[in-house]
């Protein structure tokens, strides 16, 4: 094989890396705008279930009915905030891989 083509076999190798990254990226960044919606979704839900918890929290004498959702709204509130944890976690390990692209 000539100096030439070996070159040109290089510049070939590193073009396909270089668009299989620039793929990479952009599909990491649609992934990471994903999650971002979902965190902001998942807060935004947490907030709306803190709120009413803690409306039904300040009532003097729970009915059966409201200690129910009492225990729904406990329960919604510790799986968002588990859920909220799980998308902070792949969304850093999204920005890790997109800073080992630098």
């Amino acid at each position: 094989m000539s100096e030439e083509a070996k070159v040109d076999k290089g510049f070939e190798l590193l073009e396909q890396k270089v668009r299989k990254a620039a793929d990479l990226v952009k599909r990491l960044q649609g992934e990471n705008k994903a999650l971002a919606t979902q965190l902001t979704e998942a807060q935004s839900r947490l907030k709306h279930s803190a709120r009413e918890l803690e409306a039904a929290q300040h009532r003097r004498e729970p009915s059966p009915e409201d200690a129910k959702k009492l225990e729904a709204l406990l329960r919604e509130v510790e799986d968002l905030r588990g859920e909220r944890e799980e998308i902070k976690v792949r969304i850093a390990r999204l920005v890790e891989v997109l800073d080992t692209l630098d």
